[in-house]
């Protein structure tokens, strides 16, 4: 058996330098001609892939026009009501929350005439559903009139008399740092306490990728996605189409129109409520709460931001800081009137329309019972010590959710005012009476839709017939309850 040969003992064999140099170039050839391919087919591919997805976009585009720049009534009915229907499932879509367990309706609940579901000072929300927002959730009806905010309000309910300066006044949420429902509606969907979205962008993907994208599409043409602003913006549109509808948001069906137009009448204790609220030495509620307003369904706002005064809520967690201070129209959440201390402290009043069915009142949410509202008003300079604490000396710490540079911001008119051991200005069977009156105003008494459509049914039976018929609240110009 042979030996292996040894490394030193094998034949070597040697190649001349020409051909390997030929060897390499062909080599290099081959790799190059391989990459060529390979990215020409890459190249080619890209282009049908992109080909394919521009032919795509403008299938979209045919299928989804542009909405026409002018069109007949017919047309922005129908278009209102279809925006106003893909708004009623955004509204309720949880899908638009970073949770993906909240929604719009979550805090405005339809069943709570659109304000808060439960009795919570502030509701939870965030990515974990474990954040606590600052303010309590107030209602979405009756907003269609509130007028942008302004600092310097002329209004008046004199006929031609615009000498009263109101100051600042109206727009929405409760420091009316927005004019619009479309607006309104980015804050809950951005804010970090509520359904944090990080950006619109993410809302947008949510539309996009879900089963309303077309019909975004069929309403603001095939090009809405094209920009997340565009698409967003469409989106907070048909949300504030929703809010727009009046027989949903401002029906005016509750006992008091009913009475305004004929077809009720308030009881004895609900009358004697109603005097005591518009009466200035007593309640002195209209000052604010405007309801005397000649030839039209009372809304019961003067749409003004005020000072109050309440008492710090200790529910909230952001006032476990003790050097926290929700300012209202001055910060920390509306920014352009920061350097206003005259503003300090103001929040707009909301309308009392279904007040009688909320759980929680006012911005910090500190009162859960209407009955308790009503004796806070009346008794918070006479009976101090019966809201706020008291400091380390014994004195009572009035006003300690405003900081005390700004409680001269504080409302003083009637029936606030007075001194600790005056007589309130409503007794604790006047407060009952007040409160039953405010129970007159929850929606949901009667349906003024099959109202009118049964008045209008007997006027026209009566023409037919040739003769009259009286109808029941045909009136144009309603006349106010009994005792107004």
């Amino acid at each position: 058996m042979p030996l292996p040969l040894r490394p030193s003992d094998r034949p070597t064999v040697s190649i001349p330098a020409g051909q390997l140099r030929l060897r390499g170039v062909l080599c290099t050839l081959v790799a190059t001609v391989l990459a060529i391919g390979i990215s020409s087919a890459l190249a080619l591919w890209g282009e049908r892939s992109n080909a394919t997805a521009a032919d795509a976009q403008q299938d979209v585009y045919e299928k989804f026009p542009e909405p026409p720049r002018t069109y007949d009534r017919a047309y922005a009915r129908q278009r209102a009501a279809d925006m106003a229907a893909l708004g009623a499932v955004l509204f309720t879509d949880t899908a638009l929350s970073a949770s993906g367990k909240q929604s719009c309706a979550s805090c405005h609940s339809p069943q709570n005439h659109y304000g808060p579901p439960n009795d919570l000072s502030v509701q939870l929300g965030g990515p974990d559903m474990q954040h606590a927002g600052v303010r309590a959730v107030p209602s979405l009806m009756y907003l269609q009139t509130v007028p942008p905010f302004s600092e310097h309000f002329i209004d008046s309910e004199e006929e031609g008399d615009n000498s009263t300066d109101a100051g600042p006044t109206g727009g929405l949420t409760w420091d009316g740092r927005v004019d619009r429902a479309a607006a309104q509606a980015r804050i809950p969907l951005l804010d970090p306490q509520e359904m944090a979205n990080p950006d619109i962008a993410t809302v947008v993907e949510h539309v996009r990728a879900g089963p309303n994208a077309d019909r975004l599409r069929k309403l603001f043409g095939g090009h809405v996605f094209d920009t997340d602003e565009k698409a967003f913006d469409a989106i907070t549109q048909t949300l504030e189409y929703y809010q727009s509808q009046p027989e949903l948001f401002a029906p005016y069906s509750s006992k008091l129109d009913a009475a305004m137009r004929g077809l009720a009448r308030l009881n004895d204790q609900e009358t004697r409520g109603m005097r005591l609220f518009a009466a200035e030495d007593k309640g002195n509620c209209a000052s604010c709460h405007r309801f005397a307003v000649p030839g039209q369904l009372p809304l019961f706002n003067d749409f003004g931001l005020i000072a109050l005064g309440l008492p710090r809520n200790a529910a909230i967690a952001a006032n476990r800081n003790p050097s926290y201070y929700d300012e209202g129209l001055c910060g920390p959440m509306r920014k352009d009137l920061a350097d206003h201390p005259e503003y300090c402290g103001l929040f707009r009043s909301p309308t009392l329309r279904n007040v009688a069915t909320r759980k929680v009142f006012f911005h910090n949410g500190v009162f859960h019972d209407l009955r308790q509202v009503v004796e806070w008003y009346v008794t918070r300079d006479t009976n101090p010590e019966k809201w706020y604490p008291r400091k380390p000396d014994g004195t009572i710490e009035k006003f300690d959710d405003l900081p005390e540079r700004f409680h001269e911001n504080v409302n003083m008119d009637p029936p606030f005012g007075g001194k600790p051991g005056d007589k309130p200005a409503l007794s604790p069977e006047e407060i009952d009476d007040v409160v039953a009156f405010l129970g007159t105003l929850t929606d949901g008494y009667y349906d003024p839709v099959k109202q009118r459509a049964a008045a209008q049914n007997t006027t026209a039976k009566a023409a037919a017939a040739g003769g009259t018929a009286a109808t029941e609240g045909a009136a144009a110009s309603p006349a106010p309850a009994a005792g107004h």
